[in-house]
């Protein structure tokens, strides 16, 4: 597959740089562009899991009852996910660098509202606002970041999901810090931040060459229609329910204080970097990407049978644990999303995200629903059903995966096999 113009060669080809090889580009020395725009994807990130620590606090506060409050992250994601329809339309128009700032102008003016709600219904509408302005910053980031970092693709993809990881750690644990005096004040903290973020793009980031053919708001469904891309698609919907299971139902089933919890979830986060960034690729020059996926979505299902089933030990080791899997998950998920397919990244990446945020959408929404219709431990059995059938959506589709994972796994290793990861 060639190149689309102005972006670096996929791997496999003239961009299979190894970005961690003497001589060549360093994961760490990048242009400051890329730093700005790693630097607030950080902070997009960390607006994921803010409200984890705080959720029964903001049930309480604001007299609601879990499934009210877990609609914070179900309009989140709901409005991520037809959104993804909107970024490359708007991207390919005004350019990547107005719509970064665009997406973080409105994270910036949604979180703040979102701290002055006076009730559960406002608090979710401003949280819809916020999910629009972080898929038109999140989505462009990645574009942003593989078009300008030094090292090809590989290292983009890496210092991408570097971002993701320190975010998804240090949003429990800001939300904690701060929400341990109001579930107020972490809304408060990530509109600052994002206005940080905003300023720092403005001074860093120039222009983005725009595509020489401006994208349809139709193009990302019509990407789906190759069967690479639609399995990875299909199998990351049943991951990503399993996955927000997990970030958007335990903290209730936790019940702790917002310390503790943001304790929980910041070791949580730990994992995920750690095994996002330094053991995804390990793990896929030894295996394959393939197996490497199937693998870790059998064994994020057995880890939330422990979770659901286990005491509250038991529980609080399964939901650290579960950041691991989820961590190499959502490298071999991206490098998938992004190399599967003929289809430009950026519109490869809409299609494929405006499937899977929908489930993302769904789980914080039906896990309570499940708990109230039956008990505490089937919501966990039925996410662990979602990884299980993730894992078959690989493996029956392997054929569609096979030819660019195979591609894929030159990218993180050396000459003679043995994996190379960051430092």
């Amino acid at each position: 597959m060639r190149a689309e113009p102005g972006e670096p060669a996929e791997p496999g080809e003239a961009g299979r740089d190894d970005p961690f090889d003497e001589g060549r580009p360093s994961l760490l020395r990048q242009p400051k562009a890329v730093w700005a725009t790693a630097g607030a994807s950080v902070v997009a990130f960390m607006g994921i899991g803010l409200v984890d620590p705080i959720l029964p606090s903001i049930a309480k506060g604001l007299e609601a009852t879990p499934s009210q409050v877990s609609l914070l992250f179900t309009s989140y994601f709901l409005i991520t996910a037809v959104a993804m329809l909107l970024t490359g339309w708007v991207s390919s128009r005004i350019g990547g660098r107005r719509t970064l700032l665009a997406g973080l102008a409105l994270v910036v003016v949604f979180a703040g509202l979102a701290g002055t709600s006076s009730s559960v219904a406002e608090l979710v509408g401003f949280r819809a606002g916020w999910g629009l302005g972080n898929a038109l910053f999140v989505s462009t980031a990645l574009a942003v970041i593989v078009g300008a970092a030094a090292g090809g693709s590989a290292a983009a993809i890496l210092l991408y999901e570097s971002a993701l990881g320190l975010g998804m750690a240090c949003g429990p644990l800001l939300g904690a810090l701060l929400g341990d005096a109001s579930w107020r004040y972490p809304f408060f903290g990530t509109a600052a931040l994002m206005a940080v973020g905003f300023v720092c793009i403005t001074a860093f980031l120039k222009e983005q060459p725009r595509p020489a053919r401006r994208t349809a708001l139709l193009d990302p469904i019509r990407a789906l229609g190759h069967g690479g891309l639609a399995s990875a698609a299909a199998a990351a919907f049943f991951y990503n329910y399993a996955f927000f299971t997990v970030l958007a139902f335990t903290p209730f089933v936790l019940d702790m204080s917002p310390y503790r919890s943001g304790a929980v979830f910041f070791a949580w986060g730990l994992l995920l970097a750690v095994f996002s960034v330094l053991v995804a690729p390990r793990l896929q020059a030894r295996f394959g990407s393939l197996r490497t996926l199937g693998g870790s979505l059998v064994l994020l299902a057995a880890d939330l049978v422990v979770l659901g089933y286990g005491n509250h030990t038991a529980a609080v080791a399964g939901t650290v644990l579960s950041g691991a899997f989820i961590g190499l998950n959502n490298t071999v998920f991206t490098e998938l999303a992004l190399g599967v397919s003929d289809a430009p990244r950026p519109v490869a990446s809409a299609g494929y995200n405006f499937v899977r945020w929908f489930a993302a959408a769904a789980a914080p929404f039906l896990a309570p629903k499940i708990e109230e219709w039956s008990d505490v431990h089937v919501p966990f059995l039925v996410a662990a059903g979602a990884a299980v059938a993730g894992a078959v959506v690989v493996g029956a589709r392997r054929g569609a995966l096979t030819h660019r994972a195979e591609e894929l796994r030159p990218a993180h290793a050396t000459e003679d096999g043995v994996g190379v990861f960051a430092n």
